[in-house]
């Protein structure tokens, strides 16, 4: 079987949608030699040298069933040539006769074959308030869209799929859920690694840990709130915010002022993979209250490295997070500084969370994302 995978998430991002493609990709085509995986991708303006080609470079080295098809234009236009235009153009130009063609993030090209479409999260309608108008705009159009052409939709969580059936009217027999994952990666690493990341990155022995892009969905204004009605004994242990700065984020950075908390939130704008599970592993807690979550990698990765965490009781989240997190209400800020204060001050709650978030986090693993999507494509091919 010959199966197009839309890989353009995969060299652009490092994590997200690009973590996933990345990793149902290598799954997929690990696990199936006698299927042909072409990846597709708009090639103009990217960096030959960056982590994302040079992974990309490695898993064709290692698989011969893996075929690069890159596209020599940019990826706006190959988004305007098919999504807005429209243009009958079939991505069997670019890859040949095909049997699945997969469209890994909302949107499916042209193609006379049978269809997969990855849904990640309907933010875009549910928050509209933390979406780009532009991008808004461009999702309200394509999404619906896509959906009604595919032949199946992939979704990665029960609260993705019910979202998708209230919002669009999809029938349930037309989407399966294969949840996403962690890495390997992801494990309680030993103290001298964690002791020289925080050295490195200039941290104290003990810190509360927020991951993800500084943006409203996320919630980290109401987070910061939250931690500045601490007890002034507890924030001696600070608020460590590790993402990229994202869209509408200037009143995020203002709260650290308007509370007075400078001393006690740090921002680190980039963190890096190798980094990252350290980062989790020397956290007292990982605290996630964000307003809606297609699925929440955080979580998991933060449970797969023994760390309490703190999160939502909204969209995916309860879902993802079982009964090894504390649960709140994202829009309940008292409720939050609670929570806060439970970890801060209770070490038996913590050693709680700290033992049920692996066995959690192990339900989540890229291999069974991977085969799961793979059975996808036998089914439909």
């Amino acid at each position: 079987m010959h199966i197009a995978i839309d890989y353009n998430a995969a060299v652009r991002q490092g994590g997200g949608i690009g973590r996933f493609v990345r990793e149902i990709t290598q799954v997929a085509a690990q696990a199936a030699p006698q299927h042909r995986f072409s990846l597709w991708y708009a090639a103009r303006g990217l960096d030959p040298k960056s982590a994302q080609m040079q992974a990309l470079h490695e898993l064709q080295r290692r698989l011969p069933n893996i075929k690069p098809r890159p596209i020599p234009i940019n990826e706006r236009l190959l988004t305007i040539l098919w999504q807005r235009l429209r243009m009958p153009l079939p991505v069997e130009t670019i890859v040949g006769a095909v049997d699945v063609v997969h469209g890994t993030d909302f949107v499916l090209p042209p193609t006379k074959a049978k269809t997969l479409l990855s849904i990640h999260d309907f933010a875009y309608i549910i928050h509209p308030e933390t979406a780009p108008p532009e991008l808004r705009r461009y999702l309200g159009g394509v999404v619906p869209r896509n959906v009604r052409r595919a032949d199946h939709i992939h979704v990665n969580s029960r609260a993705t799929k019910a979202d998708m059936e209230r919002l669009l009217g999809t029938a349930p027999s037309k989407s399966t859920i294969v949840y996403s994952g962690s890495g390997s990666d992801f494990y309680p690493r030993p103290a001298a690694e964690i002791a020289e990341m925080r050295q490195r990155l200039g941290l104290p022995e003990r810190y509360l840990l927020n991951v993800g892009t500084v943006q409203p969905r996320k919630n980290v204004e109401r987070l910061i709130e939250a931690f500045g009605q601490l007890p002034a004994e507890l924030r001696s242990q600070p608020l460590v915010i590790g993402g990229k700065r994202g869209w509408l984020a200037e009143p995020i950075y203002a709260a650290v002022q308007r509370h007075g908390l400078e001393q006690a939130v740090i921002f680190l704008d980039f963190v890096s993979d190798s980094d990252l599970p350290k980062l989790y592993s020397g956290a007292t807690a990982m605290v996630y209250p964000s307003l809606y979550e297609g699925f929440g990698v955080p979580i998991v990765e933060a449970q797969a490295c023994g760390t309490p965490v703190i999160t939502s009781t909204i969209s995916s989240l309860p879902e993802i997070a079982g009964n090894a997190a504390l649960l709140v209400d994202p829009h309940d800020t008292a409720a939050l500084t609670a929570a806060l204060q439970k970890i801060l001050t209770e070490p038996d709650v913590c050693q709680s969370l700290a033992e049920a978030g692996p066995r959690q986090a192990a339900k989540f693993t890229w291999e069974g994302t991977g085969l799961g999507v793979l059975g996808l494509y036998e089914l439909l091919g």
